[in-house]
């Protein structure tokens, strides 16, 4: 079994949960980050769900690429799958990315957003984003923590996302609790039942 390569665009930058021999800043052509999943465990539930970042298609993404050695590959295939696919709202693949400072192309699991999944959440305004974040917590905590670090992580990178500095800079500016949007999300079914039949997709 050879190294494995990891492509971390929000959670997995500042708290990856698996071990990794280096890690590079890198970037992703052909999908953009984007809070475009509903989340109804780790931020949100299935009566009132967060949001979290996706890889959405369009545009480039900016993140963070973690090199896995091979002794540690299986099990943090296993990780992943059971931290990032558990309802299947992504789709693991092997993409290339550009490492920075001319450190070439290496191709990387990453976590695509599945555009048929029932938890995804395209083209909801900013507006309504910023209101389903403030509003929204899970087993992980507060949904608004969850953006903030992103952003506070990747401006820490230099990593520039107007979009999410956008968000995040309304976050800051009206703390505290909010009321849910209920009439513009969609109502989802339990986490359990969104489990139900889930079918493995780890593509390597």
């Amino acid at each position: 079994m050879t190294d494995l390569w990891v492509f971390g665009y929000a959670s997995l930058i500042w708290k990856p949960g698996f071990p990794f021999v280096e890690q590079h800043r890198a970037t992703l052509i052909g999908f953009h980050r984007a809070l475009c999943i509903y989340s109804v465990r780790y931020r949100g539930s299935s009566k009132r769900p967060g949001l979290v970042f996706g890889l959405d298609a369009g545009g480039f993404c900016e993140g963070v690429a973690f090199r896995v050695a091979a002794e540690h590959v299986a099990a943090t295939t296993t990780y992943l799958r059971d931290r990032e696919q558990v309802t299947g709202a992504y789709r693991a693949q092997q993409r290339l990315v550009e490492l920075t400072h001319g450190g070439g192309e290496v191709r990387a699991l990453c976590f695509i957003a599945n555009p048929h999944h029932r938890q995804y959440a395209h083209g909801l305004p900013v507006a309504t984003q910023v209101q389903v974040v403030r509003a929204s917590k899970g087993t992980s905590g507060p949904n608004a923590d969850y953006v903030l670090n992103t952003a506070a992580h990747l401006a820490e990178l230099g990593i520039r996302d107007s979009k999410v500095a956008h968000i995040a800079a309304r976050l800051g500016r009206c703390p505290g609790p909010a009321e849910y949007p209920c009439q513009a999300v969609r109502p989802l079914p339990p986490g359990r039942a969104l489990r139900c039949g889930y079918q493995r997709n780890l593509v390597v």
